[in-house]
């Protein structure tokens, strides 16, 4: 398998609150403010600025559905305009996009079946199976009580449950969807899961910069 171990690749983590960039070569990313107002307008031009330089190749962690290579749904901490921009035109390279919850999980993956559940504001999901990024949208389907599976490990569960009844919450979602998609292991990524304690075998905590060792490899030729 031939790898593009050589391209020059610029990763970028697209947040509510920061836009995170991580030119090739660096050891820590380049935070940029974003929020409400900022477009992809905004976005390019100010990572153009912060990193200097053009380079070969560019991967982008997206807050939201990706469908194709491209955003499927508008972000809801930014402004409008993302689905549909011309990401290429506007680097000046070739780009590819995906979820940022499948980028950071394509950044921890260790062979075999490994889900991947970021618990942040919302809930984050994929799977990869023997290489083969899947990216999923569990957050939203029913869990219990009317309230969906990011209604109890998202932050609004966090904030409403408390820490210990939120950790076992946490602890059942992961046994019942590790056990319906077949995982060999669970890694959680997500500011939040730092607040967990004890985990079982197979499941472990992630590293949010595992989203940029993700995005280089985004751009190897075959399988994850």
């Amino acid at each position: 398998m031939r790898s593009s171990d050589s391209r020059n690749v610029l990763v970028i983590d697209v947040g509510g609150t920061n836009v995170k960039v991580l030119p090739n070569g660096a050891k820590q990313p380049t935070k940029i403010p974003s929020g409400v107002k900022m477009t992809p307008t905004m976005m390019v031009d100010e990572v153009l600025k912060a990193v200097g330089k053009k380079y070969s190749a560019v991967s982008i962690g997206y807050p939201g559905p990706v469908v194709h290579g491209a955003p499927a749904v508008e972000p809801h901490n930014l402004a409008p305009g993302w689905v549909g921009f011309d990401y290429k035109k506007a680097f000046g390279a070739p780009v590819r996009i995906v979820n940022d919850a499948a980028m950071q999980a394509l950044g921890s993956y260790e062979g075999g079946r490994m889900l991947f559940l970021g618990l942040g504001t919302g809930l984050g999901s994929a799977l990869i199976i023997d290489g083969v990024l899947a990216p999923m949208e569990l957050a939203h389907l029913p869990y219990k009580k009317g309230r969906t599976f990011e209604d109890y490990v998202g932050l609004r569960g966090l904030e409403r449950l408390g820490k210990k009844k939120w950790r076992l919450a946490v602890l059942d979602v992961v046994a019942r969807l590790k056990a319906a998609l077949v995982a060999d292991y669970v890694v959680l990524g997500g500011g939040n899961s730092k607040q967990l304690k004890e985990l079982p075998r197979d499941v472990r905590l992630g590293d949010n910069a595992n989203a940029f060792r993700g995005g280089t490899r985004l751009w190897k030729d075959g399988k994850a």
